[in-house]
């Protein structure tokens, strides 16, 4: 009887052991500063808070109800542009106002062990576990009312975990999460037929699958944004080969090049009207606390390093990394123009463009969609926002909601953006994945913007400072450090 009296107090304690432990890693490590205080130009960045295990608070999404649609800011009028699509993510408007979207998901992850089924089970719950539907469809808005009164699938076929698009010339361009692809595709066409030229490999899926692209303003290059493969390196730095960086294509002789470093999960690029460089939203490192590390939106010039793994924010090091960090990071490493606030899931990004009609409130800047937390306690971003920027290109002031109420107060989340691009007639379209709708942004009554006035003359503020020939610096440091791949 004793030994089993033993047996049953030393089950008892287990078992309260346990229950502490799940309750610690239910609680996780909530924010004490409001996504605002980390964000700006400014942001507080707090002292690291290293987690064992991540902080875990998915919304699980629900949808809209019918008619329903989601709160913005005073002025704007939302509507419904498409919807019963299957995981609408990238937006791209064609030349000829057609609007084409990549219903898209995931490639099979290969995560193994404990953290492979964590990562299964939470991108379940937020309503990203399922099979990719792989499709491309071209979405038409005949009458100019806001609504879609076409649709119809371009291609199935030949396209995985599709993403980016772009187009020129007769050539539609589409990024699959493993390779650069060109389509011959003559614009209003029904369908997109015919077999792809392979223009690149990209590196293959990983915790970060998604490649959009972006064609240089002469139509010469191509910029494709890769993620990591890992939070900080932790599978070790092979692993990472070609990844956490903007590879630039040349289409005239199919040369590649690593163009920006050290970023470890790029996603939205547009180019800045106001200085004509190149912008980008990242996604930054997890596991520090719910108030780091805020992501960003941030210019990117060739040359340019963001630190990651190593650094962030310029001069923070983080101490969790193993991979020795290269001697030359701390003297290159460059600080990011606007934190968007941690854990946001910073993806579309659309700067304001000459004709858009979403009236003076909105004339210069950017619109930035933010996905959503998985693993901050408030949750953060859900939410699609505005970066205000001065005259000469620089953002300033703290993010403007433009669109919100996506979490219901419920812990549930009725759709998550994701993409955001402007129509011919001036709307904002807005993706919503889970809830597999388009969203269509306006001001009625407003008159078409006009074209922004670029400042020429003096540098502007947020272009780089690298010492020396900054391509020179690239090519031969930088390529032996950041470009294993070998290309």
């Amino acid at each position: 009887m004793k030994i089993l009296r033993n047996i049953g107090i030393a089950l008892l304690v287990i078992i309260v052991l346990a229950a502490i432990a799940i309750a610690l890693l239910l609680r996780g490590s909530p924010a004490e500063l409001t996504v605002d205080e980390v964000s700006g130009t400014d942001p507080t960045l707090v002292e690291p808070e290293s987690e064992w295990f991540p902080t875990i608070n998915v919304a699980e999404p629900v949808g809209w109800d019918e008619g329903e649609v989601p709160e913005a800011a005073e002025g704007l009028q939302v509507t419904r542009f498409a919807e019963g699509l299957d995981h609408p993510r990238i937006l791209y408007r064609l030349p000829n106002g057609d609007i084409l979207v990549t219903l898209t998901n995931s490639p099979p992850r290969d995560v193994g062990g404990i953290e492979g089924f964590i990562m299964k089970t939470l991108m379940g719950r937020a309503g990203a576990g399922e099979p990719s539907p792989d499709k491309l469809v071209l979405l038409r808005d005949t009458d100019g009312d806001g609504d879609a009164d076409i649709k119809r699938i371009l291609r199935e076929d030949g396209l995985d975990s599709p993403s980016g698009m772009a187009y020129r010339d007769g050539t539609l361009y589409i990024a699959n999460h493993d390779a650069l692809l060109a389509f011959d595709y003559e614009l209003g066409s029904p369908t997109l037929e015919g077999e792809p030229r392979k223009l690149m490999d990209l590196p293959a899926a990983g915790n970060h699958w998604m490649r959009n692209i972006i064609l240089s303003p002469d139509g010469g290059r191509i910029y494709v944004a890769v993620g990591s493969a890992s939070n900080i390196g932790e599978n070790g730095m092979e692993a990472e080969d070609g990844r956490a960086m903007i590879w630039e294509y040349t289409l005239e002789d199919g040369s590649q090049r690593p163009y920006a470093t050290g970023l470890r999960n790029p996603n939205g690029l547009d180019w800045n009207p106001l200085s004509d460089e190149l912008w980008t939203t990242v996604n930054e490192r997890d596991m520090l606390g719910g108030d780091l590390v805020p992501d960003y939106l941030t210019n990117v010039p060739i040359g340019a390093n963001y630190g990651w793994p190593w650094l962030y924010y310029k001069n923070t090091r983080d101490r969790r990394v193993e991979a020795p960090m290269p001697n030359f990071l701390t003297e290159y490493a460059r600080y990011p123009e606007y934190a968007l606030g941690p854990h946001v899931a910073a993806l579309g990004l659309a700067f304001a463009e000459e004709g858009h009609r979403l009236g003076d409130k909105f004339a210069r800047g950017a619109f930035v969609a933010r996905h959503g937390s998985w693993n901050r306690k408030p949750p953060s971003g859900y939410d699609v926002v505005f970066i205000r920027f001065d005259e000469r290109g620089n953002p300033l002031g703290k993010p403007v909601s433009v669109l919100g109420s996506f979490l219901n107060g419920d812990g549930e989340t009725r759709g998550r953006p994701t993409w955001v691009e402007f129509t011919e007639d001036g709307g904002l379209l807005v993706s919503d994945d889970t809830a597999g709708i388009i969203w269509h942004v306006i001001a009625p009554g407003a008159k078409p913007a006009p074209a922004l006035e670029r400042i020429e003359g003096d540098r502007l503020q947020p272009q780089t400072e690298l010492k020396g020939d900054p391509r020179e610096a690239f090519t031969d440091e930088f390529a032996r450090e950041f470009n294993p791949m070998g290309n």
